[in-house]
Formats: C-alpha cells, sequence, structure tokens
C-alpha cells in the first residue's frame, strides 16, 4: 500500500521538533481525519535555512511533512511556492495511496500558510519603517 521512500520517512521522521527563535509559527490541521502538523520556519534573507514540525497524524502525515521539510530547507520562498507542492511532494515519496493524497496537502498548505504569514510580517514592518 505504502512505497518504500513513505516507509521509511514514517519510520525515521526527519527534522521532527520545534525552533525556538522561529520567524514564524503556523498550525494547520484536517478536521475530516484529525491530522494537525505545526510547523516552525527559520527564514534568513528570503530562504528558509530550517524547518521542524510536530505531526499528530497518520503515517502518510508523518511521512509527507517530513518529505516536505527536506524540500523546503535551504530554497527561497518563491522556490517553495512554485515546487513544494501537494503533487511534488507525492511524487517524491514516489506516490501514496488515493485516500492519503489529503496528507500532501496539509504539510504544502502549512508551508503556503507560513509563507503568506512571514511576507505580510515584513511587508508590515517596511510600512513601519517608512
Amino acid at each position: 500500500m505504502y512505497t518504500a521512500k513513505v516507509m521509511d520517512h514514517f519510520a525515521n521522521p526527519r527534522n521532527v521538533g520545534i525552533i525556538e527563535d522561529a520567524n514564524v509559527v503556523v498550525q494547520v490541521g484536517d478536521p475530516g481525519c484529525g491530522d494537525g502538523l505545526l510547523i516552525f520556519l527559520k527564514i534568513e534573507d528570503d530562504r528558509i535555512s530550517d524547518m521542524k514540525y510536530k505531526i499528530y497524524g497518520c503515517g502518510a502525515a508523518i511521512a509527507t511533512s517530513s518529505m516536505a521539510s527536506e524540500m523546503a530547507i535551504g530554497k527561497s520562498l518563491d522556490e517553495v511556492l512554485v515546487e513544494v507542492t501537494e503533487e511534488n511532494i507525492a511524487a517524491a515519496l514516489d506516490g501514496l495511496p488515493d485516500e492519503k493524497m489529503h496528507c500532501s496537502n496539509l504539510a504544502a498548505s502549512a508551508l503556503r500558510a507560513a509563507i503568506a504569514q512571514y511576507k505580510d510580517i515584513q511587508r508590515k514592518k517596511a510600512a513601519a519603517a517608512g
């Protein structure tokens, strides 16, 4: 049912934890299945220098969050918005069962929300600075 990559990321999730001095912290959830994801981003020069997360969910939710973190770290915010999509997360895991595709959406939507929040904070800082 699951690919070897999904099982590896489930059994050995990468980048789990918290970032004490994160620029952005975002929590998302899927009430339909009970999954919840809390992500922490450290952003420097519009590039994700670190990402950690806490996940409550099934094996596919854990694996997709792990893969999304690996895909995002080191990339610019614009690259993440284009490259770290639901489809690309699933493809990087060599596929997900149809009924588990929503798990990749959880990770991708959390990243999009965090980047939007970060950009909003930066706009407000710039406006306040005049």
